[in-house]
């Protein structure tokens, strides 16, 4: 199982239920069985059942600690509120700071990585940036964060 694709089917999975309201098992299931059909991209999901499990705990846990990472980003988001985020920006930096924050196997150095990439892909010529400003700031104090959630 790739993570990486992982982390792409967990982001639009976010972004589903955000504008969807579904559920995490329904917005995953409906991105992996479009994946498998569509298939424009020639992306094979090798161990899709390892992979539905995978993403669709990542996907939960990262919601139902939605309101303690909002509150995290809020202290990084430098001139901007989290409403205001564009909704995939808001998605990336959640799943990244989900698993930097409450995930012990993702060093936080790639879950930040990873956002950086997410955010070149799915979002403007900007979010990269934006992405990596934030996330940088709140990577120096990672261990600190852990702790205060803990």
């Amino acid at each position: 199982m790739k993570r990486r694709l992982a982390r792409e089917i967990a982001v639009q999975s976010l972004y589903q239920m955000e504008m969807n309201e579904v559920s995490a098992a329904e917005a995953v299931n409906m991105l992996i069985n479009e994946a498998a059909e569509e298939n424009e991209a020639d992306v094979v999901i090798r161990d899709a059942d390892i992979m539905r499990t995978y993403v669709t705990d990542i996907v939960k846990e990262t919601w139902n600690h939605k309101e303690a990472i909002d509150g995290l980003l809020v202290d990084y988001l430098k001139g901007w509120q989290i409403s205001r985020l564009s909704r995939v920006d808001r998605q990336i930096l959640r799943l990244a700071t989900f698993e930097m924050v409450f995930r012990e196997d993702v060093p936080a150095k790639v879950a930040v990585n990873e956002a950086i990439e997410l955010s070149k892909h799915f979002g403007t010529d900007e979010s990269g940036k934006f992405v990596n400003g934030v996330l940088g700031r709140m990577i120096q104090e990672v261990n600190t964060l852990k702790e205060k959630l803990s």
